[in-house]
């Protein structure tokens, strides 16, 4: 699987540090690679530490799990989103604020990411043990958006439930517009194209929210 070249942000950090992530993606490609070809559960830590030229001890220092490896495009595209959240000063709604900003993170993960993410999906798709460790992701993503805005509304969520519907609202409609994409997306390459298609169908997945809430028989 080809690799797309480090972006300007990447390049200017210390040798050591662009070490680290070179090893990082090499790991997530070859393990992805294994995972398709061979399936998730057919793939033992060993099959792929000795692929990816790399101890079980390396591997553990750059991940918790098989699971997670395989699921790393996810990761990547949460761990973006809630940094760009929690920077982001909220003018308007925050609804908008969470729409805009997961928007505006998907436009920036680029082409490569959009090729493992599909070819991560599709794996997704039939890997039981994938599918529990997707969704337990999206909950821990869900609470900590709760915390962002805990901090950022100075509310605590106990007292004020809109701070946890909020949460789920937002994950609701990723998981809506996610679903559309790839299913009209069903092939595992990327393109700027297909970036776009996924922002378009997120904006209008929380743009639908206010019809939903009111929508009757």
């Amino acid at each position: 699987m080809p690799t797309s070249p480090a972006p300007l942000a990447e390049r200017s950090l210390p040798l050591r540090e662009r070490k680290k992530l070179r090893a990082r993606r090499e790991l997530v490609e070859t393990a992805l690679r294994l995972f398709l070809d061979r399936g998730f559960d057919e793939t033992t830590l060993n099959d792929l530490t000795e692929a990816a030229d790399v101890s079980l001890r390396t591997f553990f220092r750059m991940f918790p799990s098989k699971e997670a490896v395989a699921l790393a495009a996810e990761s990547e595209l949460w761990d973006a989103y809630l940094e760009q959240f929690a920077r982001y000063d909220i003018d308007g709604t925050v609804l908008d604020a969470l729409r805009d900003t997961l928007v505006t993170t998907i436009a920036n993960m680029g082409e490569d990411w959009t090729r493992r993410f599909l070819a991560t999906r599709g794996l997704v798709a039939r890997t039981p043990a994938l599918r529990d460790h997707s969704d337990l992701t999206s909950i821990t993503v869900q609470r900590r958006l709760v915390e962002i805005l805990e901090t950022k509304l100075d509310t605590d969520s106990r007292t004020d439930v809109r701070l946890r519907q909020l949460g789920e609202i937002a994950l609701a409609s990723w998981r809506c517009a996610a679903k559309n994409w790839i299913r009209d997306n069903p092939g595992p390459r990327g393109g700027k194209a297909k970036v776009a298609r996924l922002a378009r169908e997120v904006r209008e997945a929380f743009d639908a929210i206010p019809a939903c809430i009111t929508l009757r028989p």
